[in-house]
């Protein structure tokens, strides 16, 4: 089994629990606790030929949730802006990308047919400034950043997205529906420059809850005197000196902001989809002009459902670029492992504010560890029996808790625990019940990291390895330093110098390492860090 009760209740402890509620919610069957320390909400489906599943999403558009009803049947449409690709990513836009990651993984195990669009936005005044800074072409500065986001996805096990476009590829497509828009009397043009005229759309601020008097002209854009009402936000704007530009009906330029997803959503799903997805920051200005847009080029655009991620804060303020505050993806995987990220980018409602702190990384990969080693637990205990479980071919039946675990999904980790142990000590007919049961509670198991994208095509030990290792690597120690210590420790014992074995044990302890006594073996696991003369 993992560990005593004892050294589990210190390494496992309860104040620290995880929970992670996703989009999901008042489905017909509920997914929760299957794991614990790790408490999941979520849902599944147990016959999706026999059931249907009742889907609930909460629309930013009507402040409620909704039944998920997609405009066309077993299939989805669904865009999520992406980052503007100017530097490296940091931990909330890697909260986004989880969060619809999520959701996009739960559609898909719901047998949808899913075309999911994520763009790069490569073409923007940041990214020339920082080009301008660098000394490098702005097409190539924004390149490198898209393919380096990608590796920080494919590290998080964010799947790709049927399509990422990019803002530089689909100029004809911008163009194109500005022109719809001016054509519609809802966009003008001034010397080059071709702004949208705000009081065209009868329905602006309708999403962000925004009235138009209060409206200000948009973040990435000063206010121009030009413009018929402040508010108005540009759809093309002329060309400057050493900005990279692009032919126009209005002369040489480049997008604005908005234009870039409402031109890339319509091309690659149509102008009215089913969901929208990005971070809460967006609803105003971005969501809101990229929706008036649409409507404006097409009298039939518009989103089903409108959905919208909480920020990351740190020291309460929201983590941003602007503001310096922020941890980028990179730096963080560096000391602790991928997926112990995603597991904290999961662990607060996904409409929340999400507080970013040292100690809840290391609250996840406490978690993270424990569901991983009673899974490692279990396959290393079902090994001697694989054999006649395969002579059985399915004539034993499971037990009725394991048929109740599996159906509600709930303590699986708890109940694979207490069963390891039992397995030598049971008559062979009890026995094969009980291990038909633990395969099928890890299959169960497994549908679920799946789901959350928590499983790699690592094996559990691999994984258990890579974890131990970011460990190591926030302790400052190697496993050669490990070693000595516990050889240290067990010098100590032998010379009943109980008070410095104790000490030794503490110390690492603090430092996320615990020593645990197995049979006449020491081995050590990570754990918590605990401060030093803590009670516990």
């Amino acid at each position: 089994m993992y560990n005593s009760v004892k050294t589990r209740r210190r390494l496992i402890p309860g104040p620290r629990n995880v929970t992670v509620k996703m989009f999901v919610a008042n489905t017909n069957v509920t997914l929760a606790s299957l794991f614990s320390p790790t408490f999941v909400s979520f849902a599944v489906v147990k016959d999706m030929e026999a059931e249907k599943m009742e889907l609930k999403l909460y629309n930013t558009m009507t402040q409620q949730k909704e039944v998920f009803t997609p405009i066309n049947p077993g299939k989805v449409g669904l865009y999520v802006c992406g980052i503007t690709a100017y530097d490296f990513s940091h931990i909330g836009h890697a909260r986004a990308a989880v969060s619809f990651d999520v959701l996009y993984r739960y559609l898909k195990h719901l047998r949808y047919e899913v075309n999911f669009v994520r763009n790069f936005t490569d073409v923007d005044d940041k990214i020339i400034i920082r080009a301008n800074e660098n000394g490098e072409e702005p097409l190539e500065l924004s390149n490198r950043f898209c393919e380096e986001y990608l590796v920080d996805m494919g590290a998080l096990q964010c799947l790709l997205p049927t399509h990422q476009p990019r803002v530089s590829d689909h100029m004809d497509h911008i163009v194109e529906m500005i022109q719809k828009i001016i054509e519609k009397d809802c966009g003008y043009d001034v010397d080059g420059d071709v702004f949208f005229s705000v009081d065209k759309s009868p329905n602006y601020g309708k999403l962000s809850g925004q009235l138009l008097e209060h409206t200000r002209a948009g973040e990435r854009v000063a206010v121009d005197s030009r413009k018929r009402n402040p508010a108005d936000f540009a759809l093309w704007k002329a060309a400057k000196p050493g900005e990279p530009s692009w032919e126009s009906p209005w002369g040489r330029g480049r997008p604005g902001w908005h234009i870039e997803c409402s031109a890339m959503s319509a091309h690659y799903l149509t102008p009215k989809f089913d969901i929208h997805g990005g971070g809460a920051d967006l609803k105003f200005p971005h969501h809101e002009n990229e929706l008036a847009q649409t409507c404006a080029a097409c009298e039939d655009g518009g989103v089903n459902y409108w959905l919208h991620n909480g920020h990351v804060t740190i020291n309460n303020e929201k983590m941003a670029k602007s503001k310096k505050n922020f941890k980028t993806i990179r730096e963080m995987t560096e000391s602790y492992h991928p997926l112990a990220l995603r597991h904290f980018l999961m662990s607060a409602h996904y409409r929340s504010p999400l507080s970013f702190s040292a100690s809840q990384l290391d609250s996840s990969s406490e978690a993270l560890y424990y569901v991983y080693q009673t899974l490692q637990d279990l396959n290393d205990a079902l090994l001697p029996y694989r054999e006649a479980m395969s002579e059985d071919s399915g004539k034993s039946e499971q037990t009725a808790e394991a048929k109740d675990i599996i159906n509600k999904l709930k303590n699986a980790l708890k109940f694979i625990n207490a069963s390891i142990g039992k397995l030598k000590k049971m008559q062979k007919k009890q026995r094969m019940s009980l291990l038909v049961s633990l395969v099928e509670i890890e299959k169960a198991a497994r549908e679920v990291l799946d789901v959350l994208g928590l499983l790699t095509t690592l094996s559990y030990a691999e994984i258990l390895k890579e974890m131990k290792q970011k460990t190591l690597t926030r302790a400052g120690l190697s496993e050669e330093d490990i070693s000595q210590k516990i050889e240290e420790r067990i010098m100590a014992r032998k010379n009943k110098e109980f008070e410095k074995s104790d000490q030794i044990r503490a110390e690492l302890t603090v430092k996320g390492i615990a020593l645990m006594d197995i049979g006449k073996e020491t081995v050590w696991r990570p754990c918590f860090p605990l401060q030093a003369n803590s009670s516990d």
